[in-house]
């Protein structure tokens, strides 16, 4: 018990690679929802709220790209196909949050 004690600590606080990702992760999509309510308070066009998007979320998105990267990187994944895996998760998490801002919009 006493040797497992010491090797669980380990365990814990060596860094898991999912972790990165998963903080990028959490970390963007907060930003991104964040946006909707203030852009539907001024009315803005779809096209202002998207430039808003780079602009306020901008360092999280670079973040959770570089984490998606690094990870798929880790992982084998040739440079190419991470960049493209972080574009697709990346475009996932714009086209949901454009749709609800669409969604609100026309309410």
């Amino acid at each position: 018990m006493l040797v497992t004690a010491p090797l669980m600590l380990l365990l814990a606080a060596a860094p898991q690679s999912g972790d990165a990702v998963g903080a990028g992760r959490k970390a963007y999509s907060e930003c991104l929802s964040k946006q909707i309510q203030p852009a539907i308070d001024k009315k803005m066009s779809l096209g202002d709220f998207q430039a808003s998007l780079k602009t306020q979320c901008g360092d999280k998105e670079a973040a959770f790209r570089a984490a998606i990267v690094a990870d798929d990187k880790a992982g084998g994944t040739a440079d190419k196909d991470a960049q493209s895996d972080a574009d697709d998760q990346i475009s996932e998490y714009k086209d949901k949050i454009i749709g609800e801002f669409e969604d609100y919009s026309k309410s």
